[in-house]
């Protein structure tokens, strides 16, 4: 039901494209358009952050949206965290399968792909939960999927939605697979400790930048912008 996938408050770009929010987002898309274009990556990134709390769903799922609207753009999420998958619950809809299923099985990703109504949209849903999320993501199996992915939708957007960094191990290998990483920080959460640990952590992969999230204020430094930044 269209309703229900543009009634989510969080998915501003969306529901309210003339808000502040909104026009943040499509600022960091455009850096995001740009850098694919400059070559600094191959349109497949994945969003994560330090730790839970700091926004990375919301703020793949508005990115996503926001390319999505755009009539070049046809754009792929990935539900990879598969151990608090909540993308289809803010767009409002159910799917049994997956990613899981898709490793786990050998389904096709043509048979779990859902198109959400919003633009050029396709989410790829995180499937069935499974006991051990660390050894399903360091398979050759899951790297097999990924590889396929970025073959197949080599013309799309592909964003891939993970656990928070510091607390789980499945980041790291999804960036080695997917190469180009969008690190979410917010304020009053993230701290400068976590900020560290977290690009030390990065410092081997592809950081195309880092989102600051849920700024209180406009900063006057150069590059943030008001509740949503990117700097």
């Amino acid at each position: 039901d269209r309703g229900l996938l543009v009634s989510n408050p969080y998915l501003t770009t969306a529901n309210d494209q003339d808000a502040p929010a909104s026009e943040q987002y499509r600022k960091l898309k455009s850096v995001i358009v740009k850098l694919s274009q400059m070559g600094d990556f191959d349109k497949a990134l994945m969003v994560t952050s330090s730790v839970a709390g700091e926004g990375k769903t919301i703020t793949s799922l508005n990115l996503a949206i926001t390319l999505a609207q755009e009539f070049d753009h046809t754009v792929l999420l990935v539900e990879a965290d598969i151990r608090k998958p909540c993308v289809l619950q803010y767009l409002g809809i159910k799917a049994q399968r997956g990613l899981t299923d898709c490793v786990l099985d050998g389904t096709d990703l043509s048979e779990v792909l859902v198109k959400t109504g919003i633009g050029n949209l396709t989410v790829l849903p995180a499937g069935r939960r499974v006991e051990n999320p660390v050894e399903l993501f360091s398979s050759n199996k899951m790297t097999e999927l990924f590889d396929d992915i970025k073959s197949r939708y080599n013309d799309r957007y592909v964003i891939v939605d993970t656990t928070p960094l510091l607390p789980f191990a499945e980041p790291a290998y999804i960036a080695n697979m997917i190469g180009a990483v969008l690190l979410i920080v917010r304020e009053g959460v993230t701290t400068p400790d976590k900020l560290k640990r977290s690009l030390e952590m990065l410092k081997n992969h592809n950081l195309l930048g880092v989102v600051n999230n849920g700024v209180s204020r406009v900063n006057s430094l150069q590059g943030y912008y008001g509740y949503y930044g990117y700097s």
